[in-house]
């Protein structure tokens, strides 16, 4: 009896957050929509609802804390770039988008109901991967976006989620794209999430994203753009020790 009860509550905590989650796409994506139409595409909105998204890590029990240092904390451009776990992230590495920043996604995104239009329409680029020749203008296209509209950009370089599999290889896209902008590439880590966060479950622990002090692009060039993005994945794996390190070590105590 006492195992049917324990089944019971997990289930009604799995259903209460779908309920909760569904609300909230609802109110965020309709009405989310109807306040960008006032300044389309505007930078501006990609940080209001970014932080908004990592918000609701609470409602999933997620205790989320975002580290961002001193030298983070600057008004100038940089191209991002951060680990990509899982579907986690939209609740957890948002929490971490600086202000002017816009990020890079697929062109397949803007078809997604709701979550695609609002993503156009808060002023992310969206690009063709499965088109060469487009992608290689799109870092020219990403490049032209942080000199024109002075914004940072937000990128993925392992180009798809690892689901468990560690930091995987990095394309080089972003990396041409600061070298061509002359921005720093600023990494971002998050904590690993894969498998440590159950609907079903009320409380799922830390989870740790800090974003690494920025990377001079200076003095790389196309020949080279590997060198950059090996330093940057090397500092993000040792970062990713360290803070799944930390995050084991809170979740026993």
């Amino acid at each position: 009896m006492k195992k049917l009860v324990s089944l019971g509550d997990t289930f009604m905590i799995a259903l209460l957050r779908l309920i909760a989650l569904a609300i909230f796409a609802v109110f965020t994506f309709v009405f989310g929509c109807g306040y960008c139409l006032l300044s389309p595409r505007n930078p501006k909105h990609v940080y209001t609802f970014g932080r908004l998204f990592a918000r609701m890590s609470r409602v999933f029990g997620i205790k989320l804390e975002i580290r961002v240092p001193e030298s983070a904390k600057s008004s100038e451009p940089s191209l991002y770039i951060a680990n990509h776990q899982n579907n986690w992230d939209l609740f957890t590495v948002s929490g971490a988008i600086q202000p002017r920043t816009v990020t890079v996604g697929k062109k397949s995104l803007a078809w997604m109901p709701l979550f695609g239009q609002l993503y156009w329409i808060t002023g992310n680029i969206l690009i063709d991967r499965n088109n060469r020749s487009k992608a290689v203008g799109t870092i020219a296209q990403v490049a032209e976006n942080i000199k024109k509209r002075n914004v940072s950009v937000w990128m993925f370089p392992e180009g798809t989620r690892s689901r468990g599999r560690g930091l995987l290889p990095f394309k080089t896209g972003a990396f041409h794209a600061a070298i061509a902008a002359d921005v720093p590439v600023t990494p971002i880590v998050c904590s690993n999430t894969q498998g440590n966060i159950k609907l079903n479950r009320w409380n799922n622990g830390h989870v740790i994203v800090e974003i690494l002090p920025p990377i001079s692009s200076e003095g790389y060039e196309k020949d080279n753009v590997r060198e950059l993005a090996n330093l940057c994945r090397e500092q993000m794996i040792t970062k990713l020790e360290e803070l799944n390190k930390e995050v084991a070590e809170r979740n026993q105590a």
